[in-house]
């Protein structure tokens, strides 16, 4: 009997999925917006495919990311499961709000997915074209008011680099910084700003439903699944993507950064993940260990001289 209830127990074990954590994914921003979508797709992902057995998800907004960024660092010290995504948008945030926390605090894993920015207007609006905004841009700078994420993320960066391109000083641009892509798209479809700046997935069903009109995307080549121009096809030298990461908490040892790396890495190659960055129009711009240590740095060093190129840093 007690060699039945044995050969009972081992099989029993293994047929059950041997997880390899349980993971708190922080998204360091308001529901709704891409650092949202990101941890909650990671959620599903990671649940989905057997890797984790149960997967949190918290938001923690404000300050383009660096508030939870300094929260994750200070209380998830040497905490294995607990993760934080971030990205482009952080990199900015980090130097225009002088943090005294940054990425060095965390422990990097990966850059996941590379996504382009919409530009849009609302369906009532008289800017039926970028050359529309851009007239309007020329005409009065401080008219065209700009929503997106973040003060010094990709929205902010991407509307200077458009002032710039078009001879328009990139410090009288009227910004107005959203912690969160919800309320970014609400100020948009109110009419209370001139137009809007995000990841095409932010906006993708109320371009669908005809409620905000596409002008155009930022990177160098154009959307699948969305009938727009690049902002080069429209003559404005232009061209930005935006990206996101993983990081894990600091003080973990490198045999925990291998064990979270590898189950990352399982999520990025799952058919979960494939099909959700197909749905949500993301890149897959998977990047691990030192080449993506590497390409962190130079985008630190690239996102520096931008915003000093624009006015936002000194």
């Amino acid at each position: 009997m007690n060699k039945l209830l044995l050969a009972a127990l081992v099989t029993g074990a293994l047929s059950t999925p041997a997880f390899a954590a349980d993971y708190t994914i922080m998204a360091p921003a308001s529901p709704g917006g891409g650092w949202d979508q990101t941890a909650r797709t990671m959620q599903e992902a990671l649940q989905a495919e057997g890797i984790s057995g149960n997967v949190q998800v918290t938001n923690v907004p404000g300050a383009g990311g660096t508030i939870g960024l300094a929260q994750f660092a200070i209380q998830e010290n040497g905490n294995a499961n607990a993760l934080i995504v971030g990205g482009y948008v952080m990199v900015g945030a980090i130097l225009t709000n002088m943090s005294p926390v940054t990425l060095n605090d965390v422990t990097p894993i990966a850059r996941l997915t590379g996504e382009a920015v919409a530009l849009v207007v609302p369906a009532a609006s008289d800017i039926q074209s970028v050359a529309d905004l851009v007239a309007k841009l020329e005409a009065d700078p401080g008219a065209v008011a700009w929503a997106g994420g973040s003060a010094g993320g990709v929205d902010h960066i991407t509307a200077g680099l458009i002032a710039k391109a078009v001879g328009v000083d990139p410090t009288q641009v009227n910004y107005i910084a959203y912690s969160g892509g919800g309320e970014a798209l609400a100020a948009i479809l109110g009419g209370q700003v001139t137009v809007g700046l995000s990841g095409v997935s932010e906006f993708a069903s109320q371009i669908e439903a005809g409620e905000l009109r596409l002008l155009a995307v930022s990177t160098d080549s154009r959307v699948p699944g969305f009938d727009a121009p690049t902002l080069m096809e429209e003559g404005v030298d232009v061209a930005v993507q935006n990206w996101r990461m993983v990081a894990a908490a600091p003080g973990i040892t490198d045999e925990q950064k291998a064990a979270i790396t590898a189950d990352v890495k399982a999520m990025a190659e799952s058919g979960t993940w494939q099909a959700a960055l197909e749905t949500r129009g993301w890149v897959d711009t998977y990047l691990d260990g030192d080449a993506f240590a590497t390409q962190l740095e130079a985008d630190k060093s690239a996102t520096e001289a931008i915003l000093k190129d624009i006015g936002l840093v000194q």
